[in-house]
């Protein structure tokens, strides 16, 4: 996947998806499965590192994610969030903190939050050769100013403000944007106004295409679940059943059984 082919399916009415991933093994497996892009968010300060906002979250984390993530994908365009106060503090420093993303992480394009604010960092980073998507609605990193996680666009005031930094992304270059936590005619007015593809979260079925948090997806996240999120597995409660029967097999000394032979290609002891 390339950038250009989110924007020949818009063009075409097919649909973009795309999911988290933090690490090589998911990214491997979401891969494989055909997704057509990763995104390495900053919600990883939340599902990963135990964090109650994505505003902790540090440049190298970041980079050090999406090395990971990059090193499992093969297929799928791999994009990483600039996280907080990378990108703000003016355009050289987000210049060399989106190159750091590409240039040691491996992605092929960043995200970042917000609309007028950061039209100019935008401009520059696409002028210079580092893609953009563009991200409004709910902005994780002002959860504070919002007041909280919630949904943004009811009103006709905050309606027209969400499409005018809709529309400012794309006259600086972003290629697409992602839409959060927005009511869904909003998000239909604005993916038929942009040009370029639309990526909903909690914003109704009239965007591009379509992102989630695979640790909400996937049922591994289970201190809250956005109540636009459905969920696809229950891997946490898998995993936490797997690992009571580990437990319990060790504890009652059925695991390992004496004399079985082992299966499965040779591993160095605790690997």
């Amino acid at each position: 996947m390339r950038i250009p082919d989110l924007a020949d399916r818009k063009k075409r009415g097919q649909k973009i998806t795309m999911l988290t991933a933090y690490d090589a093994t998911m990214a491997r497996l979401l891969d494989r499965a055909g997704i057509d892009a990763l995104l390495v968010g900053d919600s990883l300060g939340m599902v990963i590192l135990g964090y109650d906002t994505t505003l902790p979250v540090t440049l190298d984390a970041m980079v050090h994610h999406t090395r990971a993530v990059s090193n499992g994908t093969r297929r799928a365009l791999v994009i990483a969030d600039m996280p907080f106060l990378s990108y703000q503090t003016g355009i050289a420093e987000a210049v060399r903190n989106g190159g750091r993303l590409m240039q040691e992480g491996g992605a092929a394009a960043v995200k970042l939050e917000g609309g007028r604010a950061v039209a100019d960092v935008v401009s520059r980073l696409v002028e210079i050769g580092i893609p953009v998507m563009g991200h409004v609605g709910l902005t994780p990193q002002s959860v504070h100013r919002f007041g909280g996680f919630r949904r943004v666009g009811k009103s006709s005031h905050e309606a027209a403000h969400v499409m005018a930094e809709a529309r400012t992304l794309q006259a600086a270059g972003a290629f697409a944007v992602v839409l959060e936590s927005i009511p869904d005619d909003l998000a239909k007015a604005i993916t038929e106004e942009l040009a370029i593809p639309t990526i909903g979260i909690g914003a109704g079925p009239h965007c591009d295409g379509q992102v989630l948090v695979s640790y909400d997806a996937f049922g591994l996240y289970q201190e809250f679940t956005p109540p636009f999120v459905k969920r696809y597995a229950e891997l946490g409660d898998t995993i936490g059943k797997a690992a009571g029967e580990y437990i319990s097999d060790v504890r009652n000394g059925r695991f390992p059984e004496a004399g079985r032979p082992r299966t499965g290609p040779e591993r160095e002891p605790g690997r």
